[in-house]
């Protein structure tokens, strides 16, 4: 079973290209335009185990507001697609992620009802040129686009370019796990529903 999907993202503000493959190396190619979103991106990639490659062309111009919210949709738009009808998954992961000083929590469903829950206070306006402010944006995009049940919290830190990779690294690992194929189960839909 092939769970890999690629898509484009064509607006007056952004076009992105991207692919996914959940089950592949943790190889990335990333280029967003911003570098620290590039590393975040990079980051979860290696620590989630799946292949990504974002390629953005966006209005920087104005801000970094659109390229990041655009790219945590169609990141969750290719979750969505590559995990098909979620056949066999673990469904639910959870990851503690130390970042020298910082620590940061993420607990996931892939249940098909989006939700974000982030709790994250920052220091500072900026880490490089990435605004703070649009972690929230851009885990709140992946999670309603991709169907995920999400909550994400930076127990504590001082710096916050750690705390923040610490919250990406929790997803990477949290998402890894969910995704990931239980054998026991390999031909069920992980809900007594019958459908996620």
């Amino acid at each position: 079973m092939s769970r890999q999907a690629e898509t484009e993202r064509n607006t007056k503000e952004t076009k992105i290209k991207g692919s996914l493959n959940l089950d592949g190396n943790g190889i990335s190619d990333i280029n967003t335009g911003i570098g620290f979103l590039d590393h975040m991106l990079d980051l979860l990639a290696r620590h989630s185990g799946m292949d990504l490659s974002i390629r953005c062309d966006g209005d920087l111009n104005v801000d970094g507001h659109h390229t990041t919210e655009d790219i945590g949709i169609v990141i969750g738009k290719l979750l969505g697609e590559a995990l098909g009808e979620k056949r066999g998954i673990n469904r639910y992961g959870t990851a503690f992620i130390p970042m020298d000083e910082a620590l940061a929590r993420c607990c996931l469903d892939i249940s098909g009802r989006p939700y974000l829950v982030l709790q994250a206070e920052f220091g500072g306006e900026y880490v490089g040129e990435f605004a703070t402010e649009l972690v929230e944006e851009f885990f709140r995009a992946v999670s309603f686009n991709a169907g995920l049940t999400l909550h994400i919290q930076c127990e504590y830190g001082a710096n916050d370019h750690h705390k923040i990779e610490a919250m990406f690294k929790a997803f990477a690992r949290a998402l890894r796990t969910a995704v990931s194929i239980d054998e026991k189960f390999k031909d069920q839909i992980p809900s007594t529903k019958g459908v996620l």
